[in-house]
């Protein structure tokens, strides 16, 4: 009877796990599907382009150096600010509010661009 008892509490706590398997599984599709969204402004030849990157909330945008020369990227308010970008390095930002945020290089001040977040 004991051998019993055991095995049947073994299959139990298979059946159960199986099934948390399952339900974690099913998450993870839920997940996958719900992607999030990105941009990607590129630095090159003394500029950002696009100069204005319109996104909805919640969007990531990378900036990419593609100039030979170092370049940032820092929010006029305060809000992101990138360190020294060598040729071909990224910057991430992620938007959590809508608003207009306006950008520049700190190392060449005419280089501007702005992300718009909607």
């Amino acid at each position: 009877m004991r051998r019993s008892a055991s095995i049947a509490s073994l299959a139990t706590a298979l059946v159960l796990g199986m099934g948390e398997l399952g339900a974690g599984q099913q998450r993870f599709e839920l997940s996958a599907q719900q992607k999030p969204e990105t941009a990607e402004v590129k630095i090159d030849n003394f500029s950002f382009g696009p100069a204005a990157l319109t996104v909805p909330v919640g969007t990531t945008v990378s900036w990419t150096n593609r100039d030979d020369i170092p370049h940032t990227v820092v929010s006029t308010d305060g809000v992101f600010k990138s360190k020294v970008l060598d040729t071909d390095e990224k910057f991430y930002f992620t938007f959590s509010k809508a608003g207009t945020y306006p950008y520049f290089c700190s190392i060449h001040p005419k280089m501007t661009g702005k992300v718009i977040v909607q």
